[in-house]
């Protein structure tokens, strides 16, 4: 399977109420950044917004957080502007559930009129730290961070953004190692690839 969008992960985060480097964090052996980068492994490009020499991810370019400290609006700029499709899969480091039939239902939602797809969580909420955004979303971006805006939510209007439920058991985000022991006991035999 090849897609049409870049991959882009952002780990530049703190990771203040994790107490350490979530990217890092551990489950079922492997790292929390490569769960959610085997997701999207099918991307023929792939970003990692990280600080250079912090993470090696094999097959994924690193570029740096033009805005660091900025959060995951920021790294949305550096994503957008660095990736080479029209469309970009944005996320964090923080949703192992995420695979690449995720990623499949959000580009089949796509339309011509759409500048992002998101998906929905139980509640339904737009979780906008994991979804599809449109390359010509970058001088809005760049114009909310210069006026002081952080807030992903805002990087697109509701009106021209897709809304798809269905998909809430792939946004489980482990934000502390309460919630990766959580997510490690509900899957203890899942060893996905």
């Amino acid at each position: 399977m090849s897609w049409d969008f870049t991959a882009s992960i952002t780990a530049g985060g703190r990771s203040s109420r994790f107490g350490s480097d979530k990217a890092l964090a551990l489950l079922h052996g492997r790292p929390l950044l490569h769960h959610v980068a085997a997701s999207l492994q099918a991307c023929p490009a792939r970003l990692l917004i990280a600080p250079p020499g912090k993470y090696v991810l094999d097959g994924w370019t690193v570029v740096p957080d033009t805005r660091p400290g900025e959060g995951p609006l920021a790294g949305l700029e550096a994503a957008l502007h660095h990736a080479p499709a029209q469309w970009l899969a944005f996320t964090g480091v923080d949703l192992p559930g995420l695979t690449p039939g995720f990623w499949a239902a959000l580009a089949q939602a796509r339309t011509s009129e759409a500048l992002a797809v998101l998906p929905l969580d139980e509640a339904d909420r737009p979780q906008p730290l994991a979804g599809l955004y449109r390359r010509e979303l970058l001088p809005r971006v760049s114009a909310l961070l210069d006026a002081g805006e952080r807030r992903l939510r805002l990087a697109v209007p509701a009106e021209q953004c897709v809304f798809l439920g269905g998909l809430s058991a792939a946004l489980r985000n482990v934000n502390t190692p309460e919630a990766l022991a959580a997510v490690a006991a509900e899957h203890p035999d899942s060893q996905r690839q």
